[in-house]
């Protein structure tokens, strides 16, 4: 997928996606409660594809040391005046702005959905050479029977099954410890998240 794509994309809807998505309010609660589980501890936690910086502002609420990280100039910029105390970086997932081993966590929350299949795998590679022995991964996406591309309200995603995305967990050095699956209800997609942490 061309970044630079993904980039202007969001930034052309970055108004109407905060809006519809820019508040911890807005998210399900069950969501929030999955993140809760296994982001909680102490130590640097990363917000890979921090989008409006609501998820990462969650984390510090709850006493994380968070920091998000974004490609779209708009989401860092609504996210420094929105949540003020927090710290939140125009940057990529590809390569992360921190040294090998030194972060206790990474939330990537609908992040790789725009990612093909191809390069999930590189990305994946990326978290897991940030992160200390033992540090957390929580990863939501969309669920599916396949992989497979559909056409998203921004630019091109993909769904996954789960199976199959904690099989490229694996291979990337994560072992998974919880998984939870939320079915499409006509209005939502399906929605999958698993938690894993470095093996």
């Amino acid at each position: 997928m061309d970044l630079g794509r993904v980039r202007v994309a969001y930034g052309a809807v970055s108004d109407l996606y905060i809006e519809l998505f820019g508040t911890r309010e807005q998210s399900h609660a069950d969501d929030l409660a999955f993140i809760e589980r296994h982001l909680t501890r102490a130590g640097t936690v990363l917000d890979v594809g921090c989008g409006p910086g609501h998820m990462t502002d969650h984390l510090r609420s709850l006493g994380v040391d968070a920091t998000g990280i974004d490609l779209v100039p708009e989401f860092i910029a609504h996210a420094g005046a929105a949540f003020p105390g927090g710290r939140y970086l125009l940057g990529s997932m590809d390569h992360l702005p921190v040294a090998d081993g030194s972060v206790a966590g990474i939330l990537s929350w609908y992040s790789l959905i725009h990612r093909t299949p191809h390069e999930v795998g590189g990305v994946l590679a990326e978290l897991r050479r940030a992160m200390a022995p033992g540090g957390a991964l929580v990863v939501g996406f969309f669920d599916g029977d396949a992989v497979e591309a559909f056409d998203h309200k921004v630019v091109t995603a993909y769904r996954w099954p789960v199976d199959e995305f904690s099989g490229l967990l694996a291979q990337a050095g994560f072992a998974e410890v919880e998984r939870w699956r939320r079915p499409a209800d006509g209005t939502h997609r399906a929605h999958a998240a698993i938690a894993a942490v470095t093996a």
